[in-house]
């Protein structure tokens, strides 16, 4: 499961949590549990590693809205189980999580999205 922060004030909710919303500039108030599913709203083909080496196939980094959070919000994540030509934005993905005991409690726990 996800979480995200809600805003009392203006009711956002957001994700990566944040103690305060950055519309308002009020404290979120609480902890809010969201769905691991999402949109695709922008994604990129990345033919360079982080360590600067040529990739055969290309990553896929994507910003993806997580469902029960705020639109315009959302998170960086990479997708799989999809082929570069098949991305598009609008796609619905969910996550892929490691194995449970491979969690760390940290975004890292998910793999990828994959569209569904």
């Amino acid at each position: 499961m996800l979480m995200g922060r809600m805003c009392k004030h203006c009711g956002r909710v957001v994700i990566p949590p944040r103690m305060f919303c950055e519309l308002c500039f009020n404290p979120t108030s609480k902890w809010v549990p969201l769905a691991d599913t999402g949109t695709v709203n922008t994604f990129s083909l990345c033919y360079i590693s982080w360590n600067m080496e040529r990739l055969k196939e290309p990553q896929i980094p994507a910003v993806i809205e997580i469902d029960g959070a705020s639109k315009q919000v959302g998170i960086m994540h990479l997708l799989g189980e999809v082929l570069p030509k098949k991305v598009n934005i609008g796609m619905r993905v969910k996550a892929v999580w490691k194995e449970p005991h491979e969690r760390q409690g940290a975004i890292t726990d998910i793999k990828y999205f994959r569209p569904i």
